[in-house]
């Protein structure tokens, strides 16, 4: 009987398989078909993960090859998947959240045509499929492919509205920012090529100490350029909170099982590589602090339901970048694992308030649905008290693990966290409280109309809020309880080399305490000035000023961008049109041009009249005896 690792390849397949039956048959599918085969198929692989899973769990990982993929010279890359630890939790994190947002979405597109319907279903299942090759494959050219599949997906479902022009712009803007990113990552594949001539992890790994420290922090920078890309970090992270003109599981699928986490899973995945190259670690430190507070500033004054989201995961990103700065590359890991949960919830619960409200997506018009939606409302609230590190919700062992990493490496470090984890309990509860308390400010007819969301959108809600409330015990710290750290255990195979090299400065448990609970109760503090302030919050006509207006135009960083880059690389592009038009094109077409008219009038030589032809050849011959006077001389 074969190992259930020779299975491996089943887990992109379904997906794949319902993308092309999805996608080929879009015409002739019936709306409840395609939920089955959308949705069918990603539980299909969530089975053959959580196998595979139990497999890793048993302790045994390895690797798959399927066949050879690339060969040239000495080099050889194959086309092979990786099951361990890492990859096998990733798989779950995937195809479970991911079945879950394909259940809701069943019920949220309902209004949509059954061609459409089936081509939303189709780009969600690719989408899948290459989230699960990236974190599957054994060598960063497989990853590479997942990389730009998920890539392409995004541009496609963020864009599914194409007919709006807005959106598609924004489906462009995700497009060729992550273009931008990816061109760092294609470098450093050559990069490890033409220096260690394989990509493979496992040869990778083994060699890459050999390499010079310049050459490791030019690799490990080059593909955190295509991490800052992907996982939405400074200067590449404008796209992600345009990405919300999408349908909103779409983002919650980018946000919270797919494409955002792919940078976090590359760096951890390369962890051995970053451990040797601290000058591009400290850059990965700084850059996600930066990106944590910047994106938390923002979304303090957003006003949009799915805005405010966005910039949170930008925030939160940034944290699993602390994390991998810090060598916390468990505590990195953990945090995308709770995220997932609580930001699918909150994604797929501001979805049912937008369904709820006819597509009303700005805050200050809503207030007081708590109790027309109340299984939103209070699987709402829990994604809220996770996401804010509350005690003993998720959030807060995951965040608590990578403040305490930063406060090892410096404190400076852990007080910058901190602030970011303040303004977040702020901002959510911010969020919560406009939502779903004080009084209803939206219009009479959608006051009329508001209903609880269906059970296909509910039911994932409750599973998420369940997973938000308890996912945290997996990394429950050693000092609740000795060796108590199962996920820490689960992954100490894939960072065991890096953990070898590290020599952390050791916390002593009372400053951890100390720690937990001056940033719980300061948190607290925090959540009970917003509510204060928003849970009874008045409609008002005044325009933000000062930094509040500041905070609400994003620190005018998508105005700068406009001016410093897209300006005038669109005047350039003019000036070159007019190059192509005016001389190119006028060099090519005059040449073009010249000839017809000669041929026009040699054309002319050809009258029919043998007296011209006579008279011609009598010139010619006259011609020919004064060349040949003038050569004998």
């Amino acid at each position: 009987m074969k190992n259930i690792m020779d299975y491996v390849w089943l887990v992109p397949f379904f997906p794949l398989v319902g993308f092309l039956l999805n996608g080929l048959l879009r015409n002739s599918l019936s709306k409840p078909l395609t939920a089955v085969i959308g949705s069918g198929t990603i539980l299909a692989s969530f089975v053959v993960s959580v196998l595979l899973f139990m497999e890793v769990k048993s302790g045994h990982s390895g690797t798959v090859v399927l066949f050879d993929f690339i060969s040239f010279g000495k080099t050889s890359i194959p086309f092979a998947f990786q099951v361990d630890a890492l990859s096998s939790l990733f798989l779950l994190i995937i195809t479970g959240i991911g079945f879950l947002i394909h259940l809701y979405s069943t019920a949220y597109m309902h209004e949509e045509s059954s061609l459409h319907y089936a081509r939303y279903f189709s780009y969600l299942n690719l989408f899948v499929f290459s989230m699960l090759l990236l974190v599957l494959g054994s060598n960063f050219v497989i990853m590479f492919i997942g990389w730009e599949g998920v890539g392409l997906c995004s541009y496609l479902l963020i864009g599914y509205w194409f007919r709006n022009v807005e959106y598609s712009s924004a489906a462009k803007k995700a497009f060729i920012m992550n273009r931008i990113g990816d061109l760092g990552f294609l470098l450093a594949i050559f990069w490890l090529i033409a220096k260690l001539g394989t990509v493979t992890y496992v040869d990778v790994f083994d060699k890459i100490s050999t390499l010079p420290a310049k050459d490791l922090n030019i690799i490990a920078l080059l593909l955190f350029i295509g991490a800052t890309g992907k996982s939405a970090q400074i200067p590449l992270y404008t796209w992600l909170p345009d990405a919300m003109a999408g349908p909103t599981p779409v983002s919650a699928l980018i946000h919270a099982a797919t494409m955002v986490t792919a940078g976090i899973y590359m760096i951890a995945r390369s962890n051995l590589l970053y451990t040797l190259a601290p000058t591009a670690q400290t850059v990965v430190l700084v850059i996600g602090t930066a990106t944590a507070l910047l994106a938390a500033t923002i979304a303090l004054k957003q006003n949009d339901i799915k805005k405010v989201l966005a910039y949170s995961t930008v925030s939160q990103l940034g944290y699993m970048f602390i994390g991998l700065g810090a060598g916390a590359f468990t505590g990195a890991v953990f945090h995308v694992m709770t995220h997932a949960f609580f930001k699918a919830l909150l994604f797929l619960g501001a979805g049912s308030v937008i369904h709820a409200m006819h597509h009303e997506q700005d805050i200050r018009n809503m207030g007081g649905l708590s109790k027309k939606l109340p299984t939103t409302h209070w699987t709402f609230l829990i994604g809220c008290l996770a996401i804010a590190g509350i005690p003993p919700l998720s959030g807060f062992f995951s965040k608590d693990e990578i403040l305490a990493a930063a406060f090892a490496k410096n404190p400076v470090w852990y007080v910058l966290g901190v602030a970011g984890a303040l303004m977040t309990a702020f901002y959510m509860f911010r969020l919560y409280a406009m939502t779903f308390r004080g009084q209803f400010r939206g219009t009479h007819e959608q006051e009329h109309h508001l209903h609880e969301s269906p059970a296909a959108m509910t039911i994932p809600l409750v599973i998420l809020a369940i997973l938000s409330a308890v996912g945290g015990f997996l990394g429950i710290p050693a000092l609740f309880a000795e060796h108590a750290h199962w996920l820490e255990k689960f992954l100490a195979p894939i960072f065991e080399k890096s953990a070898a090299l590290q020599h952390p400065h050791e916390i002593p448990h009372a400053t951890e305490w100390l720690m937990m609970g001056g940033v719980t109760a300061l948190v607290i503090v925090v959540i009970s000035m917003a509510w204060s302030r928003f849970a009874k919050y008045q409609k008002t006509t005044e325009d933000a000023t000062g930094l509040g207006k500041v905070l609400e135009n994003k620190w005018y960083v998508d105005e700068l961008y406009e001016a410093v880059v897209t300006k005038p690389v669109n005047a350039f592009g003019k000036l070159l049109e007019k190059v192509e038009k005016y001389g190119i094109d006028m060099l090519v077409n005059g040449v073009g041009r010249s000839v017809q008219y000669a041929s026009r009038q040699v054309r002319l030589l050809q009258s029919g009249q043998v007296g011209s032809y006579v008279l011609l050849m009598v010139i010619g011959i006259i011609i020919l005896f004064v060349l040949q006077f003038f050569l004998k001389k």
